[in-house]
């Protein structure tokens, strides 16, 4: 359940590419915010721009125009070193590739986010033994990502994104590479990190199946936001 207090607000966010002579708009003067504990889902064909603001959220872009504040931040006036501390202190990632180490276990790839923290080796692997069991990998601990499943790649990558405790998990298109199954299993554990332990989800997805898994679904098409519904409770059983 969320409250009503911004966690994500943008303000007249406009961000510009420039490809040879030509100036294209990824997003044009895009009001939006997003409340502590939502669960969004922002669809849109390639290009209408919800990667390029997902990307802004996160601090790995800088806007053209306009402001984001997230968590009362702005992540585009920070230093590149106090970006990562941050970014780090607060932001979980789930990406489509997974983007795990090949020669580290599931374990040591969910420690990694811990590692720039104080924590001990014991307390950051304990952290990550914690991660693992909550999404249901705590049998696979010493597996390496070549044996697991594209499911169960996921879902470590999952465990890594909210082992630092993050404010706001941030997944872009995380079941792109998953077959039906996997995929279902994904947007359950997502749902059930919202709704059990209160993260706050921003979503990017193409798929009207995996966008049903949210609270809230925004549309965008060439940067401009078209639409912006509560998802209907019968849409939220996934």
């Amino acid at each position: 359940m969320s409250d009503s207090q911004p966690i994500v607000q943008a303000i007249q966010l406009t961000k510009e590419f420039t490809r040879g002579q030509t100036v294209v708009s990824a997003l044009a003067s895009v009001d939006v915010s997003v409340r502590r504990g939502e669960f969004v889902a922002l669809m849109g064909p390639s290009g209408s721009g919800k990667s390029t603001l997902l990307h802004l959220i996160a601090g790995m872009d800088k806007p053209t125009e306009g402001r984001l504040l997230v968590l009362d931040e702005e992540p585009a006036t920070m230093s590149e070193r106090s970006i990562a501390r941050w970014r780090n202190n607060h932001l979980g990632f789930v990406f489509q590739a997974f983007n795990l180490i090949p020669v580290l276990t599931a374990l040591e790839n969910v420690e990694l986010p811990l590692k720039l923290t104080s924590l001990s080796r014991a307390k950051r692997r304990e952290n990550a033994t914690t991660a693992l069991n909550l999404v249901g990998l705590g049998d696979r601990l010493d597996h390496f990502p070549r044996q697991l499943s594209g499911g169960q790649e996921q879902r470590v990558a999952i465990a890594r994104a909210i082992v630092t405790d993050p404010d706001i998990i941030l997944a872009d298109e995380p079941t792109g590479n998953l077959d039906a199954v996997s995929a279902q299993d994904v947007l359950a554990l997502l749902q059930k990190l919202n709704k059990d332990f209160g993260k706050t989800i921003v979503m990017v997805t193409h798929d009207p199946h995996s966008a049903a898994a949210a609270s809230r679904l925004i549309h965008l098409d060439k940067g401009k936001f078209v639409e912006a519904e509560d998802m209907p409770v019968s849409a939220k059983a996934i």
